[in-house]
């Protein structure tokens, strides 16, 4: 007797958002992806053993796939044992489980009383234990995703309003102050970026998932179009904000050691070398991406290599913002101490503010973890560089605002000019009424 029942949906999708809270979104895209090509494969070589096996005799549970396993013909009154799903992310550590069914002594297959099929799949489960690891490193990101956030958003605040006062007062209008205004505008277009990658990720793997449709349309080409250029835009403006500050950097040097004043010049050569190199390499790992590895958000490298494209050029601007960073303190310590007259606790603290003047110019700490690469850092170190950098790369833009803007004893006396001023002019104006 063949029993051509409807398989159940609701299991796949329950692995699905599983899967969908326990990961943050990129690794989420990348697991996703993977599950559904393979339960597309399970679904597929089912199939094929369904209609190639001949139907038994007599009373028993029709063969089916429920959309979680595939079921042999069961004999009534029985317990049907097959092996976990080969789909299941964490297989390997299940592969010797069975998920089970019974089948009724009419030949039906045993139900639950909300109609849906009775399954026993305890030993298909993931360890408790790893659950909670992955519990626990879901909201460590979500933290980390608040700390970088909040870093930016009080970044791109404070580099705005820094921005207008550099731009907004013509007595401050010269090759430095214009360098450090685009080091902000390349700071605030990093922040924007990130902020708005992090919404399109979001909004892209937050998708609501009722059938088989909606999964196969979240993860179309189609749909990742807006997150995939996203992380382009994020990459440019990245290395941007990199090569602006080895603008810096080479501005500093020629001016205190090459002795070249820079004033009269245009400035060409700097936009060509914050604004262009990005583009050098951001369109080669673009194409890579497209060609070799044009999956999902494009959020996580799978193959290394191509992830040196990006990492290369800021491992060189760094290094040599390193070499002049130690060469400018070798001349900031000559003068100090030739000038020095207040002994050797003001002299360390004068070379102090020095030192941590320069440091955000030149975009040093980035040397600090750089040789700690993702793939050779694991379990705690590899999350105190992620809290490191992701502190000090969102907390950066707000440092480099306060100390080459608000700080500054030069753009201090201007805006006090300008709010005496403007303090006049309102005097005379309510003395005229």
């Amino acid at each position: 007797m063949r029993n051509t029942g409807r398989g159940c949906v609701r299991p796949l999708w329950d692995v699905l958002t599983w899967l969908l809270l326990l990961q943050c979104p990129a690794v989420f895209g990348k697991v996703l992806e993977e599950t559904y090509r393979k339960w597309m494969q399970y679904q597929e070589d089912c199939t094929k053993l369904i209609e190639s096996e001949p139907y038994p005799s007599g009373v028993f549970c029709n063969r089916t796939f429920d959309r979680y396993a595939c079921w042999p013909d069961g004999l009534p009154g029985t317990l049907v044992n097959v092996s976990c799903p080969s789909y299941l992310p964490w297989f390997e550590k299940v592969r010797l489980g069975v998920v089970r069914r019974k089948c009724g002594p009419d030949g039906q297959w045993v139900q639950e009383d909300s109609g849906q099929p009775w399954r026993d799949m305890s030993q298909c489960e993931e360890e408790q234990e790893v659950t909670s690891q992955e519990l626990w490193f879901k909201q460590m990101m979500v933290s980390f995703r608040m700390l970088y956030t909040v870093g930016y958003s009080l970044s791109l605040f404070t580099l705005v309003s820094a921005l207008v006062i550099l731009l907004g007062i013509r007595k401050l209008h010269c090759t430095r102050n214009y360098i450090h205004a685009n080091l902000f505008v390349s700071f605030i277009l990093r922040a924007l970026s990130v902020i708005v990658k992090d919404a399109l990720l979001e909004r892209h793997w937050g998708r609501e998932i009722m059938g088989q449709a909606d999964l196969g349309e979240m993860l179309s080409h189609q749909a990742a179009i807006g997150c995939r250029i996203a992380q382009v835009v994020m990459q440019y403006c990245i290395l941007a904000n990199h090569y602006w500050f080895f603008g810096e950097a080479i501005y500093l040097y020629t001016v205190l050691i090459a002795s070249v004043f820079l004033e009269n010049n245009k400035c060409t050569a700097y936009i060509c070398l914050g604004w262009g190199t990005p583009i050098i390499f951001v369109i080669p790992w673009t194409l890579a991406k497209l060609l070799k590895e044009n999956k999902e958000c494009w959020a996580v490298n799978e193959n290394m290599n191509y992830w040196w494209i990006i990492r290369f050029p800021i491992l060189f601007a760094s290094l040599i913002n390193l070499v002049i960073f130690v060469r400018i303190l070798k001349v900031i310590l000559s003068k100090l101490r030739a000038n020095s007259q207040n002994g050797y606790p003001d002299y360390k603290l004068r070379l102090a503010k020095a030192t941590l003047t320069l440091i955000p110019l030149f975009g040093i700490h980035e040397v600090v973890f750089i040789f700690a690469t993702d793939e050779q850092t694991t379990g705690v170190l590899r999350y105190i560089k992620v809290f490191f950098t992701l502190f000090l790369s969102s907390f950066q833009g707000f440092l480099v605002a306060v100390l080459y803007c608000y700080s500054n004893k030069e753009v201090k006396t201007e805006l006090q000019k300008k709010l005496r001023g403007w303090r006049m002019e309102v005097g005379v104006a309510c003395c005229r009424q």
